[in-house]
């Protein structure tokens, strides 16, 4: 073979064709989705056999929440409510609490951006706040709201508010000063200056705090659902396979779907941004 055919590189990937491209792209993304499951329920299995086999207990594997989790989407009740009554009621709370916090974030960020004496004045409570565990604020949550929703919706709110309103004061602050001087050249001030120039610079510092802020907010619904009395939701069906002593099945089946349902919404913040 002549050594010009032998030394001539492989088609570069911009040249393939886009269906191809495409292809290969969800390829590779359906592998490594695979991979990762196929590690994480290896990991269970070994940890049920390892458990079961040293301590004699029989530990729930994969398949065995797997069956139960079919039988509950199939349309079985658990504690007097669906698994999709459960699932909707942990979304919607966590909802209420992470859009609320999400709001909050911005507008506290936007007054910090406007106010340096505001800033340095409640920058430092922001902060600690950040330090604070979740489940620390369950009594002071239950002491201002009693028991019920809108103690679960206050705890996500204050723990999501934090790592948001620095990550998007953070994205405030390392705005181009020159993209500021445009701004202000073709005539944007006050809140259009805001929405058209410190918004989008701080969008990559803030999808960044909404990862951070999904994983919190969803960890911190589910405890909090156990402990202030919600009647219903995934939290609240783990908590109660306590009492009634079903630790095998119907207490994992709530949560892998919580970790599915977390895992999802991480996902679609990932692809969000880039």
């Amino acid at each position: 073979m002549p050594s010009s055919l032998r030394s001539c590189p492989p088609p570069a990937a911009e040249s393939l064709p886009l269906a191809v491209r495409v292809l290969c792209r969800v390829r590779h993304r359906a592998l490594r989705t695979m991979g990762a499951a196929l590690f994480g329920l290896g990991l269970w299995t070994v940890a049920a056999l390892v458990v079961e086999a040293l301590r004699g207990i029989p530990f729930p594997t994969p398949w065995d929440c797997l069956l139960e989790l079919c039988r509950l989407l199939g349309g079985a009740t658990f504690l007097e409510f669906t698994l999709y009554e459960h699932v909707g009621a942990s979304c919607l709370r966590w909802l209420a609490g992470f859009l609320l916090a999400c709001a909050l974030a911005v507008s506290y960020a936007g007054l910090a951006l406007a106010s340096p004496l505001f800033r340095s004045v409640s920058l430092p409570t922001v902060e600690v706040l950040q330090l604070i565990p979740g489940l620390a604020w369950v009594p002071v949550a239950i002491l201002l709201f009693g028991l019920g929703q809108t103690a679960t919706v206050s705890i996500i709110v204050l723990t999501t508010f934090p790592v948001l309103a620095l990550s998007v004061l953070m994205g405030f602050s390392c705005t181009d000063r020159d993209l500021v001087r445009v701004g202000r050249m073709c005539g944007c001030t006050g809140s259009d200056l805001f929405r058209t120039v410190y918004l989008p610079s701080a969008l990559p510092h803030l999808l960044s705090g909404l990862r951070l802020g999904v994983g919190s907010s969803w960890r911190v619904l589910i405890a909090a659902e156990m402990v202030t009395g919600s009647g219903e939701g995934l939290g609240f069906a783990i908590i109660q396979s306590r009492w009634t002593m079903d630790y095998q099945t119907r207490r994992n089946a709530p949560s892998v779907r919580v970790g599915m349902k977390g895992a999802h919404c991480s996902s679609t913040l990932s692809r969000i941004s880039g």
